[in-house]
């Protein structure tokens, strides 16, 4: 594999996965949490600890975890009914149809996916319910194939089918992150007209859901151009008009969008936000807060977010991140508008490690 990612999560993953240790700590990272409840669950033989966090004790994982007993794992709960940290007994899953609430994480789905083909008869998987983030369904599916696992998506069913005895050798390109693609289209959207900014490593017909960002962002005068899998944003004159969006199909580059608004003085209102609430923190509360802390005005459901438009931006004002690093990022280049503080901004290592250098690069003033 090439292109994978230096941060965080990703080296937790890696490291988990070469792992031969008991216990599994895998800190912030939710979707190692959720790949490796499945991943251990079928390595037979072998008994697995997994926790991590604080915060990550108060992720729920029990819709995983109840699929996982139905096709047979052997999994209990060592603190928390329902959350981690987990015991896992590794053994071979014999049974091959499972139903699963579809409307809270994709990523529940995905784990499942990633291990049906170890299985002896494969996943027929029922997904009950409004299906959340289908692009991230369908990019893992899309990935099964090029390795050579035969799937079918038709209605509400997945079908995974048991691996072959042949092998595809073959080497992957890991296309970069279009959620941390999201910053340098807010930079791009709050920069004076003909600024630029090009990103390597983006495919113009990407299987992430967050490719959705070139639409968006048309919204706000950012165009966008591939060449050679970069893609280059333009800024462009545009007259700015109230944002309605449904990101049920990508909650991750919410924060983004909503910041944009605030820092362009424009009211939006998002909504198929309902899976933010179990994110590293919640960030529907925690959008409300900083945002408003810089003298905006927002209200939230459990759902959706409305902002309403702003006329001035409070300086110096220091944005709390959660433990997130999609708050600091999101937050960042409101810089351009007003000077900003960002506390605790080491968080970014989660997903993007280099991300303060990157600004700098590109000619933002960052002090300690």
């Amino acid at each position: 594999m090439k292109n994978i990612s230096n941060s965080d999560d990703s080296n937790l993953m890696i490291n988990a996965l070469a792992s031969k240790e008991k216990l599994v700590d895998i800190h912030h990272a939710g979707t190692a949490m959720r790949f490796l409840t499945a991943y251990f669950a079928v390595q037979e033989g072998r008994a697995t600890v997994l926790t991590g966090s604080k915060r990550m004790k108060e992720r729920p994982i029990k819709i995983l975890v109840d699929a996982l007993r139905a096709l047979g794992a052997d999994i209990s709960y060592l603190e928390n009914e329902g959350f981690p940290p987990i015991a896992i007994q590794g053994k071979k899953l014999t049974k091959n149809q499972v139903s699963l609430k579809a409307n809270v994480s994709s990523q529940y789905i995905s784990a499942l996916l990633l291990i049906a083909s170890k299985l002896k008869n494969g996943i027929v998987l029922t997904l009950e319910g409004d299906i959340t983030s289908v692009p991230y369904i369908n990019m893992t599916l899309r990935l099964l194939n090029e390795i050579g696992v035969e799937t079918q998506f038709k209605d509400n069913v997945i079908t995974v089918f048991p691996a072959t005895e042949k092998r595809i050798d073959k080497t992957l390109t890991v296309e970069s992150d279009w959620s941390s693609a999201s910053y340098y289209f807010s930079i791009a959207a709050l920069s004076e007209v003909g600024t630029q900014i090009t990103l390597s490593s983006y495919k113009e017909n990407s299987l992430q859901g967050d490719s959705c960002l070139v639409e968006i962002y048309k919204h706000f005068g950012v165009t966008s151009k591939f060449i050679n899998n970069s893609i280059t944003l333009t800024k462009a004159a545009v007259v700015l008009q109230p944002l309605e969006l449904n990101l049920k199909n990508a909650p991750d580059i919410a924060q983004t969008i909503a910041v944009t608004c605030f820092a362009l003085g424009i009211s939006c209102h998002l909504t198929g936000l309902h899976t933010l609430k179990i994110k590293e923190t919640d960030r529907l509360v925690a959008l409300k807060t900083e945002i408003e802390k810089l003298g905006g005005s927002v209200e939230i459901t459990d759902k959706s977010l409305h902002l309403k438009p702003s006329k001035a931006i409070k300086p110096l004002m220091a944005i709390a991140t959660y433990n997130d690093h999609r708050m600091a990022m999101a937050f960042a280049p409101v810089a351009l508008k007003q000077d900003v503080i960002v506390k605790d901004a080491a968080v970014v290592s989660k997903s993007y490690p280099t991300f303060w250098n990157d600004l700098k690069s590109i000619g933002f003033k960052i002090s300690q």
